[in-house]
């Protein structure tokens, strides 16, 4: 089964809204591993392994639920980590 990981910067309002553990529980849905955090900045960081559809499925339903509030989202292709065995948030 084919396996891809995705490093995403979510820029916008998206700290203080509920939006990490959102993410977390889409992720779950989708059942992916990877991790997401708060940067100083004000944007959020998150990493999500899983087979391609179903990344590209969490990203698009994460970009429907907080559409009002992200500004920006910049991805890359990252090199999966099989050390990574759940979806957590990084305090």
């Amino acid at each position: 089964m084919e396996q891809t990981a995705k490093h995403i910067f979510f820029r916008g309002r998206v700290q203080g809204v509920g939006f990490r553990y959102t993410v977390r529980q889409i992720a779950a849905q989708y059942s992916l591993t990877g991790t997401v955090k708060n940067l100083p900045d004000g944007s959020v960081e998150a990493v999500f392994q899983g087979s391609p559809e179903r990344v590209q499925g969490c990203i698009d339903d994460i970009q429907i639920e907080f559409a009002g509030y992200i500004r920006q989202t910049d991805a890359s292709e990252q090199v999966f980590n099989s050390h990574l065995t759940d979806f957590r948030i990084i305090h």
